[in-house]
Formats: structure tokens, C-alpha cells, sequence
């Protein structure tokens, strides 16, 4: 296997365990329906024994309370496209199909500008593991499309 071919298969990976916590986020909001949120947001700050007159448990709670049965449907709706999107992406990186290694490159560099603009403004260690991720993925992306594929001779446009 070359290496080109494991670091596709790596990405692949990536993007099928983002579908796989994206799919799980769109049911869990799927079950969460109909039910009343508020009442649910006050059982889980009760249960964590927390104040729930001090910050972040009242905007959790506020939160909560502003999401209707219509919000949260969308919000699963939109949960579950975003999966079907990341694994047909790992399908296609896993069996080299070369639009999706565009596919990769154009949408993890879309992301680029926010997450810089979110680094520069709310700086975290998850942002910034994040941004790093997602620039060695579009630098790699770049990398199998322009190096690799050069040398084959196929750029596929």
C-alpha cells in the first residue's frame, strides 16, 4: 500500500467518525422532539449539583427553553445531511476516487478563514487542534492531488 493510499485511507477514517458523531448528534436531537427541554435543562443542572442562578448553567437552561420542537427537527435534519455528506466522502477516499480528494481539499479549506478568524479572537486548544487538523488535511489533500498525481500524470480536470 503506498502512501499516498494510507494517508487517503487516514482522512477516510476522519471523515466516517465525523459521520458517525454526526449521525448520533441527529438522533439523539431526533429523540429529543417533543419533549420538554426547559424541564430536561433543570433535571441535568440539578443532577450535576450545580447553581442554577449562577452563569452558565441559566444560559444553558435559557438555551433549552428557546429551542422548539420545529428547531430541534431542523437541527436533526441538518445533523444527518452533514453525515450522509462525510460518509460518502470516507467511501470515496477510501476506494481513490479522485472527486472526493477534491471534494476534501475544497471543503476543509472552506472551514480556513474561520477557524483563523475564531484562533485570532477566541483562542482554545480545541480550536487551535482543530485548525491544525484541518490544515494538514488540506495539505495533504493538495499534496496527493498535485505531487502524487502529477507524477501519474492524472489531475483529473
Amino acid at each position: 500500500m503506498t502512501t499516498v493510499r494510507k494517508g487517503l485511507r487516514a482522512v477516510a477514517i476522519l471523515e466516517a467518525t465525523k459521520g458517525t458523531v454526526s449521525l448520533i448528534v441527529g438522533l439523539g436531537l431526533h429523540a429529543l422532539a417533543g419533549k420538554n427541554l426547559r424541564q430536561l435543562a433543570e433535571s441535568i443542572v440539578s443532577r450535576c449539583h450545580l447553581n442554577p442562578a449562577s452563569e452558565l448553567p441559566s444560559v444553558f437552561i435559557h438555551a433549552a427553553s428557546s429551542l422548539t420542537g420545529t428547531k430541534i427537527t431542523l437541527l436533526a435534519i441538518g445533523a444527518l445531511i452533514y453525515s450522509v455528506v462525510r460518509f460518502v466522502e470516507a467511501y470515496g477516499l477510501w476506494r481513490e476516487q479522485l472527486w472526493t480528494e477534491w471534494f476534501a481539499l475544497i471543503s476543509g479549506a472552506i472551514y480556513l478563514p474561520f477557524e483563523i478568524y475564531e484562533m485570532l479572537f477566541h483562542t482554545s486548544i480545541l480550536g487551535v487542534g482543530v485548525f491544525l487538523v484541518n490544515v494538514f488535511i488540506v495539505a495533504y489533500m493538495a499534496y496527493s492531488l498535485f505531487g502524487a498525481r502529477r507524477n501519474e500524470g492524472d489531475l483529473g480536470v
